[in-house]
């Protein structure tokens, strides 16, 4: 059965660890990479990392149906943008630069960062159905960001 209160923790499980991640990216990516193309390729790493925390907590959760896994998802991504506006914007960051993530034209890969995150529980359960231990979806959400890493490096 669903346990909304344990949903929310894992959330905010994802925000400590998203924010680690983006402090991380700001002091050792952005200075490589530049603004932009750092934040791109936090998408792709905030992606596995959410991935990782999603099939690490999805048992214990308990959202078994694929109605409740996505309603945690969609929980989760309105929480977090919620999140990430009020945290922009309380570090002086202007609209505008808060919606340029969200731009895809404009390279802005939050947007599917997003939708990723509404079916990360989806996929997590799925992972964890089909035998996946959870030490095998680490080497994979690693292997993935390994992968993502390089290919921003090229």
């Amino acid at each position: 059965m669903l346990n909304w209160r344990r949903a929310l923790w894992v959330w905010g499980v994802i925000v400590v660890v998203e924010v680690a991640h983006g402090m991380a990216r700001e002091l050792f990516i952005t200075p490589v990479l530049g603004d932009r193309p750092a934040r791109q390729l936090g998408v792709l790493v905030g992606s596995g990392l959410i991935l990782l925390v999603a099939v690490l907590a999805i048992r214990w959760i308990g959202a078994i149906r694929f109605n409740d896994q996505l309603r945690v998802g969609a929980v989760w991504v309105a929480l977090i943008v919620v999140f990430e506006v009020a945290l922009g914007l309380a570090l002086g960051y202007p609209p505008a630069r808060l919606l340029e993530d969200y731009d895809l034209t404009a390279g802005g890969y939050m947007g599917l960062g997003l939708t990723f995150m509404l079916f990360a529980p989806a996929l997590a359960y799925q992972m964890r159905q089909v035998g996946w231990p959870a030490h095998l979806a680490m080497a994979l959400a690693f292997l993935l960001l390994t992968i993502a890493t390089f290919i921003a490096l090229l």
